[in-house]
């Protein structure tokens, strides 16, 4: 069974290998191609080709049809007709050059004939550099060497080395590259001093190189095995007593160590000789993580370091903090006798910190006195509180981790912007890129020596926004007029800036606003109202959002024009401020339509138009128009009002124009001069006084007023166009009507002066008294006796006589001009026209009494009116004629 399988394998690679040199004849079955010298040849040596066809492998028996072309690589090179071509190529490029010989018939299509490989490359370089090393005391040893330039051909290096006792050892490397070699023995410690002698040979077609001899001992090549097992031991948990510790081969001598922070980039190195596996390590940082790394060396001055170690990282315990916060703060008045003071601190430094910060300890206290203490514990880097505005305080500010606490940070509260000779002056602040942001400024002028640091502050403006958020500060000592803001600067963004002058209980500041990059705002100003003031509107407008300002806006523009014109809108431009956001404009033109927008401006451009609005000036009277005239006319006035003449014209004008219900104040005739000085009883004509005053009930009567005027023509005319209704005291209202003819009386002149007695007076000529009717008179009964009063005594309580009535019926006969000529009628020039009978009445209310009986302003003519009986009390009231 066993010599069947071998012999069906034998025959399989029998046919095998004919298979492939039958592909190799059919290759070349048509003909060959022949290279010479060799086909292995150095650079810038010339080669011979030659293409030869064989017997019977021709196109036609006639040679004119059998062309032979020769290509290098695809590029045709050559080409001949008949049977052989022959040709000589240089200027091979390193590396192999295929060329193909193929036969054409006088058709399109080629034959391939043959083909051939040159390989062209040159002679290797002598091997440099080479070393040798043992790795570990139990490593075999490997070779290493620089082969030089790149041959192009196959060459082989063979390693061999030499020792004591004709010990010999060699070993020839198969790979194409070979630049190393491991020989597989080690070599022992017995003869450390022992030689031993390394070479390695280069050879390849072109010839062959062999490297220097290298001699070296046992412990020049042996290199130790990496420290293992690394670990640390921190004595009584502090940080000031550390040892590494690790494990090593036994014959290692010497020892380097290497640490670092795992945050850094840089190494500390320590050498340690006779370490025997430990080192103690004085200068780590508390609570801080390290990376620990050792190698080894077998002696002083000989052999080679090992690798370092696997990389050992762990955090060194904790200490109390040292260092002091960076306490900053702000003052707000909260209202009229409290302030809210916030304090902000930055965090302390890893290396400071010195562990894990569990709280901050903050004390606020007051200085004069110390009566008031507050004490309070935060995990937060920020503190607010309200205190007294009153007196002078203090805080202090700590950090504590679970060793202890640091040294507290005092702080004296005080107004940062309260001392003005300590501001600095002319503060600006320039982009420096992306995000940085310069700030420079001038020393105050004359406190300048008190200053013992600045601080500079920054943050973001947030309009309207009731959360604080917390500033950004830096300190800068008191000679440098410079700061650059770096930390937490973003482009486009517009940043309030202050700069704080510090002194031992003062401070100054001076403020502007910077950005670090900008352009034109991408909307601009919503006007949100528009308000009319004396003359000028004032324009508010609402801030555009943060986000859209595109940097710090140095100005507004509004811009007006009146409505459907073409014209340029004219414009305002208004410095930034923050506040407040409007501005007055008084160059508007009244009852004018004018539309108005606005646009805001940063340093990179304008932003577009915001809302539109519409808006039309009222107006009022320019009043500086009228002050001169007024002036003169008054001038004039008083002028000739100041003579009596025109005075008198103007009053009798007046009082043609008045209205009839306008009348001056009627004195009551029992009090008048008149009455006292012409008795009033007339037998003939008049009722005794006794009989009226039996008949009339008698209230208590004020004293007489004297009566001086004397009327000499009455001839009223009187006429009843209709009934009108009287109150009643006591019953309402209740109708009495007066005779249903109208009386008409004649003028008469009264009779002379010296007829006028005590007895025999013609007072009908002055007043006309009607008595009121008898209480069972009755509308259909016109000759009910009327009561005749005295002319000495008018009553207050039962009638009146209206000062607007033209007509009034009357019983008398008509009193004729002794001369038969009727007297001319009194005239009125009123525009108000004459009101029938009626009582009346005040604009208060209140009816009128005998003691507020008017004469006639325009003349000295009596009007004897017929009145209505009524039973109303109401007290006297002065008139309204205003002349």
């Amino acid at each position: 069974m066993a010599y069947t399988v071998r012999g069906c394998l034998l025959a399989l690679i029998f046919i095998i290998m004919l298979l492939l040199v039958k592909a190799k004849i059919d290759v070349c079955k048509r003909g060959d191609v022949t290279v010479k010298p060799s086909h292995v040849i150095s650079l810038g040596s010339a080669v011979n080709i030659s293409c030869s066809l064989k017997p019977k492998q021709v196109c036609s028996p006639y040679s004119r049809f059998n062309t032979l072309i020769l290509y290098q690589f695809h590029r045709r090179i050559r080409f001949q007709r008949g049977d052989s071509l022959s040709s000589q190529v240089t200027d091979l490029p390193l590396g192999t050059t295929l060329f193909v010989c193929k036969l054409a018939c006088g058709s399109s299509d080629e034959i391939q004939i043959c083909g051939a490989e040159i390989s062209v490359g040159v002679v290797p370089e002598q091997p440099q550099n080479l070393s040798c090393i043992q790795k570990g005391e139990r490593g075999t040893v490997a070779c290493t060497w620089d082969r030089g330039r790149d041959t192009h051909l196959y060459t082989a290096y063979t390693l061999q080395l030499n020792g004591p006792k004709n010990l010999a050892w060699q070993k020839q490397c198969n790979d194409h590259y070979c630049d190393h070699l491991d020989l597989g023995i080690n070599l022992t410690p017995e003869s450390p001093e022992s030689s031993y002698t390394a070479e390695v040979t280069a050879v390849n077609s072109l010839g062959s190189a062999s490297s220097l001899p290298s001699t070296f001992t046992w412990l020049d090549i042996v290199r130790p095995l990496p420290p293992w097992d690394i670990r640390i031991k921190f004595v009584n948990a502090s940080v000031s007593r550390c040892t590494l510790q690790w494990r090593d081969e036994g014959l290692v001598l010497l020892n380097r160590l290497r640490y670092r922070p795992s945050n850094s980039k840089s190494w500390n190195t320590v050498n340690a000789t006779n370490a025997r596996g430990r080192h103690d390590l004085l200068d780590l940082k508390p609570f801080t993580e390290y990376e620990f790394q050792i190698s080894s060396k077998l002696h002083l001055y000989k052999g080679s370091w090992s690798d370092w170690s696997e990389p050992l990282r762990t955090q060194t315990p904790e200490e109390e903090p040292t260092g002091m916060l960076d306490v900053w703060y702000t003052k707000q008045h909260f209202d009229y006798n409290r302030q809210q003071i916030s304090l902000f601190w930055k965090n302390l430094s890893v290396s400071e910190a010195r562990g894990k910060i569990l709280h901050y300890r903050v004390t606020l206290q007051e200085v004069e006195g110390a009566t008031a203490t507050l004490q309070n514990i935060t995990e937060h880097t920020s503190w607010t509180w309200v205190i007294p505005r009153t007196g002078n305080w203090a805080v202090a500010v700590s950090a504590a981790n679970s060793k202890g606490s640091s040294l507290p940070t005092h702080v004296n509260i005080s107004d940062l912007c309260g001392a003005g000779l300590l501001a600095p002056r002319r503060v600006s602040a320039n982009s420096e890129g992306t995000d940085n942001i310069m700030v420079t400024w001038e020393p105050p002028s004359q406190a300048a020596p008190a200053v013992q640091e600045y601080v500079v502050e920054w943050g973001e403006r947030h309009p309207g926004r009731s959360v604080q958020t917390p500033p950004n500060w830096l300190r800068s000592p008191p000679s440098n007029m410079s700061a650059l803001i770096a930390e937490n600067i973003k482009p486009y963004t517009c940043y309030e800036i202050q700069v704080h002058a510090l002194s031992a209980d003062q401070r100054g500041c001076g403020s502007t606003r910077g950005n670090s990059k900008h352009k034109a705002p991408l909307s601009g100003p919503h006007i949100n109202a528009i308000a009319e003031e004396k003359g000028s509107i004032l324009i508010s407008w609402d801030e555009i959002p943060a986000q859209e300002q595109m940097g710090c806006i140095l100005h507004y523009r509004i811009y007006w024009k009146e409505r459907d014109s073409d014209s340029q809108p004219r414009l305002c431009e208004i410095p930034y401020r923050v506040s407040p956001n409007s501005h007055p404009i008084d160059s508007l033109r009244p009852r004018v339509t004018y539309i108005l927008w606005m646009t805001a401006l940063t340093a990179a451009g304008e932003s577009p138009r915001g809302n539109e609005r519409e808006f039309c000036l009222q107006g009022k009277a320019n009043w500086s128009a009228f002050v001169a005239p007024s002036i003169c006319i008054a001038v004039i006035m008083v002028g000739i009002f100041s003579m009596r003449y025109f005075r008198q014209k103007v009053f009798v004008l007046l009082a043609a124009l008045r209205p009839q219900w306008c009348s001056r104040e009627i004195p009551d005739p029992a009090n008048s001069t008149w009455a006292k000085k012409y008795p009033l009883v007339e037998e003939k004509t008049l009722l005794p006084l006794d009989r009226l005053l039996t008949d009339w009930p008698t209230p208590e009567e004020p004293e007489p007023l004297v009566i001086n005027e004397v009327l000499h023509q009455a001839t009223p005319v009187f006429r009843h166009p209709h009934r009108p209704k009287w109150p009643d005291k006591g019953q309402g209202v209740q109708g009495h009507y007066t005779s249903g003819e109208d009386a008409a009386y004649s003028a008469s002149s009264p009779p002379p002066a010296r007829a006028l007695t005590a007895e025999t007076g013609q007072l009908a000529n002055l007043y006309k008294v009607l008595g009121s009717r008898s209480p069972d008179a009755k509308p259909g009964n016109p000759a009910s006796p009327l009561t005749v009063l005295p002319v000495d005594y008018l009553p207050t309580h039962e009638g009146y006589l209206p000062s607007n009535m033209d007509y009034l019926p009357s019983h008398e006969a008509p009193v004729t001009h002794p001369l038969g000529e009727p007297e001319p009628q009194h005239i009125s020039l009123s525009v108000f026209p004459s009101s029938s009978l009626h009582p009346l009445t005040f604009s208060c209310g209140e009816k009128l009494t005998l003691d507020q009986l008017k004469m006639g302003c325009g003349s000295l003519m009596l009007r004897v009116e017929k009145l209505e009986a009524w039973n109303v009390d109401v007290p006297p009231a002065s008139t309204a004629c205003p002349i």
